[in-house]
């Protein structure tokens, strides 16, 4: 690292996010605790602003003293979509090039200079991390954001490094989740003290209407006339608002593009909206179109992973056809399946509060009460 002082990191936390009311709190819990939990909805903005705290308060190279090396503030996504999107967002809030302050590593890709003080990566990463440097000297904070998904590596993570903390006095971890599992975090982290603290933080969300559209399937009808039917009803002959449609995987949305491609080119008025898909094999490229500022109306096509993990700005409206692409293990078969499921009620109301973020939003249910 270089021994020359950097200019100081302006960090600024947006009022109308609030986390950032809560910066205080969350700040002397950290102090206090080596582990503390904040549980907040979807909205709530503490992806984007919890590693700015943690940067604030003294944590990560930016406030390694010259010649010091420092260590990382570690920032967990359950998926590559979500880690290289949450990056670039925080680098441009803190108004610095990606890599040099903020980056990312994931598979197949590495924006992260060696100076940079916040890592976004998957669990994976972090996960496969421990064979090189199993008490994750690297890190001085870790956050396990979106611990609520409890996928294999995020339960690995938090077993992990619960082993670890004694050994590492030193590290803070923040765990995030979007729902009441918070609890259960808490105790699982249990110290001396009793339960790690929990931090809850309230979304930001508009009113939602909610809209239900049962379809039966037919060989005239199916789920992408469906979805253009609701198209039509959100839009009423004219387009007003971002809308977001869930769909189980990438077949389907690149079907259902298709088929709205096609359905907007017979209006005059509709035929300026974009179709934008968004899953995790697209090229960067194609994901990045899905974040960056535009004129024309849209149409995002996404999997659940713009369910909690990441935020496609300016949505005003959600079509959620209620299924989702699950992976499951065949104790039969003894492999892993992806299999189309009806979704929780837990996961329909995350996706519906997409719509809520900037206005009052309508949620169209293509399923019935």
């Amino acid at each position: 690292m270089s021994t020359e002082a950097r200019p100081p990191l302006k960090i600024h936390f947006p009022d109308n996010l609030p986390v950032s009311a809560r910066r205080a709190e969350i700040e002397d819990a950290l102090r206090a605790h080596q582990v503390v939990i904040v549980c907040g909805e979807t909205g709530s903005g503490k992806t984007t602003q919890l590693p700015k705290i943690a940067l604030a308060m003294g944590r990560g190279r930016m406030n390694a003293q010259p010649g010091e090396r420092g260590r990382l503030i570690g920032h967990t996504q359950p998926r590559r979509i979500a880690a290289t999107s949450v990056a670039k967002r925080i680098a441009n809030e803190l108004n610095t090039p990606l890599g040099e302050v903020v980056g990312y590593k994931v598979r197949f890709g590495d924006r992260l200079s060696k100076d940079a003080s916040v890592k976004l990566m998957t669990d994976g990463i972090l996960l496969a991390e421990t064979q090189t440097d199993p008490l994750l000297k690297a890190y001085d904070t870790i956050i396990i954001d979106e611990a609520h998904e409890r996928s294999l590596n995020i339960d690995f993570l938090l077993g992990y490094i619960q082993q670890i903390l004694p050994r590492r006095p030193d590290l803070k971890l923040i765990v995030t989740s979007a729902t009441i599992d918070a609890d259960r975090f808490a105790k699982h982290f249990a110290g001396k003290n009793g339960p790690a603290p929990v931090l809850m933080v309230s979304g930001r969300t508009f009113p939602v209407e909610q809209r239900y559209r049962p379809f039966e399937e037919s060989r005239d009808h199916d789920l992408n006339d469906a979805i253009a039917d609701a198209v039509d009803e959100l839009w009423a002959g004219r387009p007003g608002g971002d809308i977001l449609v869930f769909l189980p995987g990438e077949r389907e949305i690149r079907e259902a593009a298709d088929h709205l491609r096609k359905h907007l080119a017979h209006s005059p008025v509709l035929r300026s909206a974009e179709v934008l898909p968004l899953f995790a094999r697209l090229s960067q490229a194609e994901q990045d179109r899905v974040f960056e500022s535009h004129g024309a109306p849209r149409i995002v096509l996404a999997t659940n992973v713009a369910e909690t993990s990441l935020t496609v700005p300016g949505i005003k409206y959600v079509i959620d056809p209620g299924t989702a692409r699950v992976k499951r293990y065949s104790y039969r078969s003894k492999v892993e399946q992806l299999l189309v499921e009806p979704v929780s009620q837990a996961a329909a109301n995350q996706r519906a509060g997409r719509c809520g973020r900037v206005s009052d939003g309508v949620c169209i249910r293509l399923y019935d009460e």
